[in-house]
């Protein structure tokens, strides 16, 4: 049985601590790692792939751990549901690097807690405390001055560029799908269930990117000729599904028996600050001293949240 929160030693505290930065550090690496593949080959195609070498890994340890039995997958609509939300958010997080820059794009991610905390409101009626709201406020705050490059008459004039609007739809349902999950979960362990979700997922992509399966002319799996594919994807795709989906999980799971939720849900603000990390070691430079400010916005509001009970 679980320890509760209050319970917890000093030492597994700071290990979930770390086991956030390190998810923090591997899910940024995905926006600069995929960037370099965008436009190499469809979006739809590559999340499928990722889906299917990720759900093997997490189908694989649901099945060592805690077992797979059928009436854990009973109303089988809730995987879909959540499998088309899940897909939808990263199909359109790679639709939006074709055109948009890593550092931007990962500062629309960390509107996700407030979005996530809207429909949390919405679904499960749950309330946040003025701190974690004001965090969340200027956690928004910075990821917009960062969005709009640190110029206010863009962001008067409302000028997002188009990789960053796409990559915002999909960070909607990414929040909503995460009081969705809390929501529609009927007690299947963690790893059963992200295991249907992800065979779901992989089966409306199938759908839609299967011409011969729903009689349309836009079906990425068949029109993607893998054999040509470069390398650089292959490598890419390969830290998509072990470092930033299976690995994130597994760590996930970790810290959120050691830390509070709101603790876990902060450390989404350290994603532009580790993008540009990546982006520095890949040798594509820093972003202009004036897009900083925003960063250092989202790096306040994550102390703010590290520091609410």
């Amino acid at each position: 049985m679980a320890l509760s929160l209050a319970a917890v030693p000093r030492g597994e505290v700071l290990r979930g601590h770390l086991a956030m930065l390190s998810v923090s550090a591997l899910v940024a690496g995905s926006f600069s790692f995929g960037s370099l593949i965008a436009n190499d080959i469809d979006p739809v195609a590559l999340t499928a792939l990722r889906f299917l070498l990720a759900g093997v890994l997490i189908g694989v340890a649901a099945a060592l751990g805690p077992g797979l039995r059928r009436h854990q997958f009973r109303a089988p609509w809730r995987f879909v549901l959540l499998g088309a939300i899940f897909a939808l958010y990263f199909v359109l997080m790679f639709e939006g690097l074709k055109t948009a820059a890593p550092v931007p794009t990962a500062a629309v991610f960390t509107l996700t807690p407030m979005l996530s905390a809207l429909f949390g409101w919405l679904l499960l009626r749950q309330r946040v405390t003025p701190r974690i709201a004001a965090a969340l406020a200027l956690g928004g705050a910075g990821a917009l001055w960062v969005i709009f490059r640190g110029d206010p008459g863009a962001f008067l004039r409302f000028e997002p560029g188009r990789g960053e609007a796409i990559f915002f739809i999909g960070c909607v349902a990414h929040a909503a799908y995460t009081p969705l999950v809390r929501k529609l979960n009927r007690g299947e362990p963690a790893l059963v269930f992200t295991f249907g979700m992800m065979l779901a997922a992989l089966a409306v992509l199938t759908l839609y990117g299967a011409p011969a399966l729903v009689a349309t002319d836009w079906g990425a799996l068949v029109a993607t000729d893998w054999g040509a594919l470069p390398p650089l994807v292959w490598a890419v795709l390969a830290y998509l599904a072990l470092c930033a989906s299976a690995m994130t999980f597994v760590l996930l799971q970790y810290a959120a028996l050691r830390l509070p939720a709101a603790r876990v849900m902060a450390y989404t603000y350290l994603t532009p600050s580790w993008v540009i990390l990546w982006e520095i070691a890949l040798g594509h430079g820093a972003p202009r001293a004036l897009v900083l400010g925003g960063v250092a916005l989202s790096v306040l509001a994550l102390a703010i949240l590290l520091k609410d009970g």
